[in-house]
């Protein structure tokens, strides 16, 4: 019963943090985080009982999903070299200069455990990306990098984390062994999502009920996942090409009802996932800090800061080499590709927050395994550091850098409904023969959608241009 009772009290505190977080307009990562801290403050406050080896299965498969549903495969396929240079080829280095700053500070500490730890912030979170840009106008290639690199980086992250873990617990490790692993790993892990994800696209095209079909795709990812895993390839790449081959056939498979409502239903429960792993740790931490105890917190907040600052600092430095050295190299990128400002480049350098996935890959690990509360304790160190710090500075930084409208994905929905318009129009005079006596009515319908036509081009006849008491009826009748 104190398992209910507390789960009730966490979902509670996420309501209220959440609040507090749309009333003074910061993205509610932070807020959940900041409020997590707060909370392990508190004295003798119980904690959840985690298994550990059930933390990426309850967590992962349902968040990684719906960033990859509402991802355009157009936009995702255009963009794949820059996604790929940051979501295999940072994420590796990222391992690999974390992992050796820590063992410089920690001499103590295991190559394996180090290398594990980083592999553990490596990849950037999809959702808290996503919360602090969402409402910034940003260009559709820039935002669709940073969507890509989140699906794809934590998959290598999560790979290249298990080959850490299985190496500190056996003591063995083979560079060759594990990169031919690695590759069977991906592959693997994209069939059993693309076969998965067709599959439950056969079966939801039987179904014909809103209700049903989501009840089906509630189970999508988590079969993805653990059929994968069970096959022991990538789960979550499974699940990301799951997601990427049910979004590709959507519009074909699903009523728009479906589509609007199984919308709402993934936001909600990517939320109130990310406000129960934000608020746990939060609660472990007395724990954590008590297992530490032979070490001052001074000692242990100046490590967090400084593998935090490296961190920061091998993205920032990836970035501008990664886009503008295969323009160099390559003609073809020259003449395809415009290239890419140095204001996006920074964005994209400074976008490099952690979250979930970290969080629930540090409390994966084994407990028997070396050094494990001062990885977890310092995976939230860099959580905070790059939410806060490079969370609360995006938005004036995007000011600064004067990036913002995407003018091109505007001029394209433009055209589309006028279009649609159009057409509405032509097939409007073939019903209207149908019934010649109802011309006035007919009137008023042709007129409203010229109108609504002549509304989209603001060189023609615009809304504001139209006499303030239409405007006013206009404006009561939307109301």
């Amino acid at each position: 019963m104190l398992l209910v009772e507390l789960i009730v009290a966490l979902l509670l505190c996420a309501v209220g943090l959440a609040w507090l977080a749309r009333r003074w307009r910061v993205p509610y990562p932070i807020v959940l985080t900041l409020g997590g801290i707060a909370l392990s403050l508190i004295p003798h406050l119980p904690k959840l009982p985690l298994d550990p080896n059930l933390v990426l299965v309850i967590f992962l498969p349902p968040v990684l999903y719906p960033a990859a549903f509402l991802t355009s495969w157009r936009d995702f396929s255009r963009a794949i070299r820059p996604i790929s240079l940051l979501a295999i080829g940072l994420v590796i280095a990222t391992t690999l200069i974390v992992g050796i700053a820590l063992k410089w500070l920690v001499p103590d500490i295991p190559w394996a455990a180090a290398f594990a730890f980083g592999a553990i912030i490596s990849p950037p979170d999809a959702v808290a990306a996503t919360a602090i840009l969402g409402t910034m106008k940003l260009s559709r290639r820039t935002v669709t990098i940073l969507e890509g690199e989140s699906l794809v980086n934590d998959a290598t992250g999560l790979v290249l984390y298990k080959f850490a873990v299985a190496a500190a617990l056996s003591g063995t490790f083979s560079i060759a062994g594990a990169s031919g692993q690695f590759v069977v790993v991906a592959i693997g892990g994209v069939l059993v999502g693309i076969a998965v994800g067709y599959l439950f696209v056969l079966l939801h095209k039987h179904l014909h009920d809103s209700l049903i079909e989501i009840m089906l795709s509630l189970t999508l990812p988590y079969t993805a996942y653990l059929l994968a895993e069970t096959l022991h390839v990538s789960g979550v790449l499974a699940v990301v090409a799951a997601g990427l081959v049910r979004a590709r056939h959507a519009p074909e498979v699903f009523s728009p009802q479906t589509r609007l409502l199984g919308r709402s239903v993934w936001q909600l429960i990517v939320f109130v996932l990310n406000s129960l792993i934000f608020i746990m740790i939060g609660l472990q931490l007395p724990e954590t800090l008590a297992a530490l105890g032979n070490r001052s917190l001074t000692q242990l907040l100046g490590w967090g800061l400084a593998v935090s600052l490296v961190a920061m600092a091998v993205r920032m430095a990836w970035v501008y080499p990664s886009a503008y050295i295969p323009r160099l190299l390559s003609r073809r990128i020259r003449e395809k590709e415009a290239k890419p400002p140095w204001q996006m480049v920074t964005l994209i350098g400074w976008c490099g927050m952690r979250g979930i996935v970290s969080l629930a890959a540090a409390l994966a690990l084994p407990a028997e395994f070396p050094f494990r509360d001062l990885i977890i304790f310092l995976t939230f160190c860099v959580i905070v550091a790059t939410l806060v710090v490079q969370g609360l500075t995006m938005p004036p930084l995007i000011r600064a850098l004067k990036i913002g409208a995407d003018w091109k994905s505007q001029e394209e929905e433009r055209s589309a409904r006028t279009k649609v318009l159009q057409a509405a129009l032509r097939q409007f005079d073939s019903c209207a023969v149908d019934h010649p006596t109802a011309k006035v009515t007919s009137d008023l319908v042709r007129e409203e959608y010229k109108q609504r036509i002549e509304s989209l081009h603001p060189t023609r006849l615009a809304f504001h241009d139209q006499p303030e008491s239409m405007q006013n009826l206009r404006l009561a009748l939307v109301a």
